[in-house]
């Protein structure tokens, strides 16, 4: 996809300031995320969540077990994290308000006296930051690294390892950051023996989260110089028993706290209750006979087991005018058949009566409840304070307004009270919870839009460090109010359930905004903030490009944004409307309209953000806007689509030299605006996708060399052919292909007669792989979703019908491979944030087994030896790599590189044999350089032959069941895709086998080795499949697939 909208203004003429520092970062400078030469301390750019320890600021308050209470529980608790025994977690489980919270940070109090505490993460429910797994992992890892001496430098070294690690999935962040690095240590003289603490794990906002972090947690028994205990509570909720489930009983302890016998409970209770009424008898000099031992275990009785009932009462009597009274209202009432959810209800009910019966205004009384639901710091209304301080009987209020704490809930019980409607019952204090999360979503929008813009802190300078600006200038800029709606909106509008679409407030805001929301986080030292948000937008299927080139901007650019944002933000004069990355991704190019007459294509250093050409397009009909920018394949021209806009006009394509900035050639269609541009991968035809005010669209295919056009009809097909594949008895050959309006197909031919078999759909998107289990009897598919995710697709042969679909969480899907025994699929995709990765599936459940993540690039290709116990991968980028990985351990074996190939590998296989790999590939200038086969020993890694010929690139490799030659299929520079078969032991070229078509994208050997088929696909959208006679060269079969169709161009009109 070429036509890249990531839209936002940019700044008018920036003028050198004088009153601050100017470090320019730009070629050179090496500041990347990764380098320490720069960031002297990798630490640093872990994302943190400040209120997760334990003894956390907004924690200093909260109390541990009051002593002569929990004696069994503690004892049993310190006597398993002090033993040696397997069970490396301890559950404690119990129903909401018996606790737990409490023993957990006695727990932690205890063992960081002893300095034995490696880390503690307590989740709250709306609290920001440890409301959601986001930042789960990288903030134990900064604790570790402070708390456990011996780990320091290890954590330190992972984070350079793996620059991107933060972005990776919580499994990868684990055994990274973790994991590893623990078991690296040296622990010779000190503590090799810690806890770490997670509370409340069923107040983390995803439930796949919470089912995953106890199976991740369970890993810690693997460590040797190290034991690392794990001590959870949380509630007895689904996804955290079926992440429980998956781990042995062996290896966890378990204890319900609600399940404890009740005299113990209720002793406990009553000690707690004897020590708060104590208090409160001195706050208001009352009578030590008061209350009487009858009202004092008739409370207790109350209780019926929930240590916040009794808080919630004390703290209410304790913050009341005539305490005596409201015990006596507390007391009222027979509670015989009521459950302990229900009693807690109604003291609610009663505070908030009590708290409120004075207020006139329900409307303020409700909105001020509504807040309760935000995420962080609260910027509040004096009223709406006035308001929730009467509530201190049920909230956590700052003392004073300089306090920059969130009020929130005493005890989540209370706010889940407010959400259920049914436990509530008064429609006045009841909140809706999605209205409430748009009402804050569309708040914290309107706030942005008004409140953000270029250079909000008025510094003038583009080369200004953010280090180098004091912290109250961003404060006087960016007000509490406006920090929070730069840091939760999404969050906000995530929860709202609200769905996103093409031009609603929401698209607009990231248009007009996008830089400067990035610009604000910067300047908030909050970058990985924002990119963890965009991510959380993935699933909005009409922006799913939009979103995804947010992504990949922030990506590129985070190490210049988040130092310089100025420097990377002085851009376009208008509205930016698109941005597309050149083959290598090193160059980015942007388009816009300043709204005056002259749109601009900029081209910029994706990891400096450093400005090299600017392209200016005028028009002698009017004004004009970028619409579109595209690379050719070869990086060495950027073609650009523009458009009138006041509608008068003609819009035409542009194609400009990415070296020089020359124009090239000027491309005129009659129509108003073209929306659209794409190369076709050769570099010799470009796609244009138009618009006109009657509201007509084309597209039109251009000869990029003479500017000949030739418009396609929409109904004509269905697209190239991407792979083809034998089946194992060879009587059968599939073929992948783009689809009809965005539906990929697999069909299924009678290899000898040439008959259509069967045809599978795959909507929307595009098949790029197709392979045979070894049985024949199931065919894999891996395909682009338009709008989602990339699949792995597993169809019966016999009956059409979809045995499994694999979801693979990334944009493409771009190769399949089964294993020789047929129980496992491989895929190659190509990842979400730049880095692909290589999954193994479990062919028969659909589970996913491993995932091995080789690379910074898109994974092209993937391969099982013949034993099953290695994968061999292949990937795009400046320079493709071939890597081996052990199936079993995940270990990496080989890695293929040397002097190989210059540009991306598209193809590997092994031989029959296992001893040897082929792989396939392009140099990064195709043209100029030709594309080659090598073969490598599979045992050693060492290079045994390199095969070069003149062609764009190799695009597929086979090797015969003999194992004695290769076919390879390539894309020519003369207009002619060919077949070439190889000697394997002597590098000769007995065979060449001419297609007639631009590219030969797949081939295979037949089971016997008497027939090749190859798929290819010419400039006319004609995508076809052959079978030759392997000796000979003689073409057997022509098996003509249907004509391409303008959404394999993907134009977005």
């Amino acid at each position: 996809m070429s036509h890249r909208k990531v839209p936002g203004r940019g700044t008018m003429d920036v003028r050198p300031g004088h009153q601050y520092q100017s470090n320019y970062i730009g070629p050179g400078a090496n500041a990347h995320f990764g380098d320490v030469n720069y960031f002297e301390n990798p630490l640093s750019h872990l994302p943190y969540a400040e209120d997760a320890p334990f003894n956390s600021y907004s924690k200093q308050h909260e109390p541990t077990c009051l002593s002569g209470t929990r004696v069994d529980l503690l004892k049993e608790l310190y006597d398993w994290a002090d033993g040696q025994g397997e069970r490396c977690i301890f559950w404690l489980s119990g129903l909401a308000g018996t606790g737990k919270s409490t023993i957990a940070r006695t727990v932690a109090d205890n063992y960081s006296k002893q300095g034995r505490v490696g880390a503690s993460f307590f989740f709250s429910r709306g609290g920001g930051d440890v409301s959601h797994a986001g930042k789960f992992v990288t903030s134990i890892a900064l604790q570790l690294a402070h708390n456990v001496p011996a780990s320091h430098q290890h954590i330190c070294d992972a984070i350079t390892e793996r620059s991107n690690i933060v972005s990776q999935s919580l499994r990868d962040q684990w055994h990274h950051l973790v994991l590893r690095p623990l078991s690296k240590q040296d622990c010779n003289g000190c503590q090799s023996s810690y806890i770490l603490v997670v509370d409340a794990l069923d107040e983390c906002d995803d439930g796949n989260n919470t089912q995953i972090i106890p199976q991740l947690l369970a890993e810690a028994r693997s460590l040797k110089m190290v034991q690392l205990r794990v001590f959870i509570t949380s509630r007895l909720d689904n996804p955290i028993r079926r992440g429980f489930d998956k781990i042995p009983e062996s290896e966890h302890q378990d204890f319900v706290l609600h399940e404890i016998d009740s005299s113990i409970t209720e002793h406990d209770i009553s000690l707690f209750l004897s020590a708060r009424l104590r208090e409160i008898r001195e706050t208001h000099f009352l009578s030590d006979k008061w209350p009487d031992g009858a009202e004092e275990k008739l409370l207790v009785q109350k209780a019926g087991g929930l240590f916040i009932y009794i808080a919630t009462a004390c703290l209410f009597i304790e913050n009341s005018i005539e305490p005596e009274d409201d015990l006596k209202s507390i007391l009222k009432g027979d509670f015989g058949e009521d459950t302990p959810l229900s009693r807690l209800d109604k003291i609610y009910k009663q505070v908030i009566h009590t708290a409120f019966e004075r207020t006139r205004s329900r409307h303020r009384e409700k909105t001020a409840l509504c807040s309760l639901i935000q995420e962080g710091p609260q910027d509040m209304s004096p009223r709406a304070l006035r308001l929730l301080d009467q509530l201190r009987a049920l909230l956590i209020i700052p003392k004073t307004p300089e306090e920059q704490t969130p009020i929130r809930s005493l005890h989540i019980s209370f706010r889940d009270f407010l959400l259920d409607r049914d436990r509530c019952g008064d429609p006045n204090f009841w909140v809706d919870e999605r209205e409430a999360h748009q009402k804050l979503a569309d708040g914290c929008i309107r706030l942005m839009d008004t409140s953000l813009r270029q250079d909000i802190l008025g510094i003038n300078a583009p080369g200004v460090l953010v280090a180098n600006v004091e912290g109250a200038r961003v404060e006087q800029c960016l007000p509490p109010g406006v920090q929070y709606a730069c840091l939760y909106w999404i969050q906000h509008l995530q929860k709202s359930g609200a769905r996103l679409g093409d031009n609603d407030p929401v698209h607009q805001f990231l248009k007009d905004h996008f830089l400067h929301w990035l610009e604000a986080l910067s300047w908030m030292r909050k970058v990985s903030e924002g990119i963890h948000a965009i991510a959380t937008l993935d699933n909005c299927p009409d922006l799913s490009t939009f979103i995804h080139d947010m992504k990949r901007f922030a990506l590129y650019g985070r190490s210049a944004v988040e130092q310089a944002p100025l420097q990377t933000l002085e851009s376009h004069s208008g509205s930016v409307n698109a941005v597309a990355f050149s083959p290598d991704g090193k160059i980015m190019a942007s388009g816009d309209g300043d709204g005056i007459g002259i749109g601009t294509v900029k081209l910029w250093d994706a990891a400096t953000g450093a400005l090299q050409q600017t392209f200016k397009c005028h028009s002698d009909s009017g004004p004009v806007k970028v619409n579109a920018v595209a690379f050719s394949p070869d990086g060495e021209m950027v073609a650009s689509g523009d458009g009138s806009i006041g509608g008068g006009g003609d819009g035409t394509i542009k194609l400009w030299d990415a070296a020089t900035g020359a124009l090239q050639q000027t491309l005129k269609y009659y129509s108003n605006s073209v929306n659209a541009v794409a190369f076709s991968p050769d570099g010799k035809m470009v796609a244009s996708g138009n618009g006109s005010i009657d509201g007509r669209g084309t597209v039109n295919l251009w000869n990029a060399a003479t500017g000949a056009v030739q418009t396609l009809k929409c109904h004509l097909g269905s697209g190239l052919v991407n792979a083809v594949a034998f089946s194992p008895d060879g009587k059968m050959v599939a073929s992948g292909n783009g689809g009809k309006f965005g539906c990929g197909t697999v069909r299924l031919w009678d290899a000898a007669t040439g008959a259509l078999q069967q045809t599978f759909r795959c909507y929307p998107g595009s098949v790029n792989a197709v392979a045979f289990s070894p049985d024949g009897k199931i065919v894999a598919s891996g395909s682009r979703k338009i709008g989602g995710s990339g699949t792995v697709t597993l169809w019966d042969t016999a009956t059409g019908a979809l045995q499994q679909t694999l979801r693979c969480y990334s944009d493409s899907v771009n190769a399949v491979s089964f294993s020789p025994d047929g129980r496992m699929v491989a895929s190659g995709d190509g990842g979400n944030f730049g880095g692909g990765t290589v999954k193994l599936w479990d062919a028969v459940t659909g589970g996913l087994q491993q995932t091995f993540r080789p690379y910074s690039g898109s994974v092209n290709a993937v391969a099982f030896s013949p034993d099953g116990k290695m994968v061999a991968s292949g990937n795009s980028g400046t320079s493709g790599t071939v890597k081996l990985w052990d199936t079993a351990t995940e270990a990496l074996q080989q890695m293929l590189k040397g002097q190989s190939h210059s540009g991306p590998v598209n193809a590997v296989t092994f031989s029959p044999d296992g001893k040897m790999v082929a792989s396939g590939g392009c140099g990064m200038r195709r043209i100029r350089h030709g594309g080659k086969i090598i073969l490598w020993d599979a045992a050693t890694g060492a290079l045994q032959q390199t095969l070069k010929y003149r062609s764009n690139s190799v695009n597929a490799v086979s090797f015969s069941p003999d194992g004695k030659m290769v076919a390879s299929g390539d894309g020519s520079n003369f207009g002619v895709g060919t077949i070439k078969l190889w000697d394997v032991t002597t590098g000769a070229l007995p065979q060449t086998l001419k297609c007639h078509s631009n590219s030969v994208n797949a081939v295979a050997f037949s089971p016997d080795g008497k027939m090749l088929a190859s798929g290819d696909g010419d400039n006319s959208g004609f995508g076809t499949i052959r079978l030759w006679d392997a000796a000979t060269g003689a073409l057997r079969q022509t098996l003509q697939a249907d004509m391409y169709s303008p959404s394999a161009v993907r134009t977005d009109i």
